[in-house]
């Protein structure tokens, strides 16, 4: 995938619906802090600071869920399942599961699934790249994050972009500025 190639495959319609859908399940699962905690395993220091509905890159296209900012790692979370075609020629549904950091597709023996979850240790993040294309800002803006090992995510389809680039680079440079050096 090249990055004059990236789409979210979303309106802002459906961006908007998904931001709607998010916020009626932080409802009933007692608000985002509370459903943070719930889906990731946290520390009793660690803070939600924001919350966003957004897309995450994979090969077999955007995966919906929320993008977590909180003062230890960024996290992503879908409890959307991804279709694709199996070698036999029919369409399947998997999830994804990770693997430290790493995405991979899953599905348990027996065909149970589990949501796609990236945790990234915000001491693990090298590079964060807010990208708006000139042709088609709209639809073609992504958030790329690259982790100190060159494993790159890329976040896309925000109500509002401009916010959540906005948090997500501070959220990295606050953590940056409060955390010493590691001497070599």
């Amino acid at each position: 995938m090249t990055r004059t190639t990236v789409r979210s495959g979303s309106s802002v319609s459906d961006a908007a619906w998904g931001k709607v859908n998010l916020t009626a399940k932080a409802i009933t699962k007692g608000g985002f802090d509370s459903l943070f905690k719930k889906i990731f395993a946290t520390d009793p220091n660690e803070k939600l600071k924001k919350a966003f509905a957004c897309y995450l890159s994979t090969a077999t296209g955007p995966v919906a869920g929320t993008l977590y900012l909180s003062t230890a790692r960024v996290a992503f979370c879908s409890d959307r399942p991804l279709s694709f075609v199996a070698p036999s020629g029919q369409e399947t549904w998997t999830y994804y599961k990770d693997s430290g950091f790493v995405t991979q597709l899953y599905r348990e023996p027996g065909g149970f699934c589990h949501p796609i979850k990236v945790m990234i240790p915000l001491s693990d993040i090298a590079t964060v790249y807010p990208v708006v294309m000139k042709e088609n800002p709209a639809s073609e803006s992504y958030i790329e994050v690259v982790t100190v090992d060159g494993h790159d995510f890329w976040f896309m389809g925000f109500v509002k972009f401009e916010k959540a680039s906005f948090e997500l680079l501070n959220n990295v440079l606050d953590f940056n500025a409060t955390t010493e050096p590691v001497a070599a």
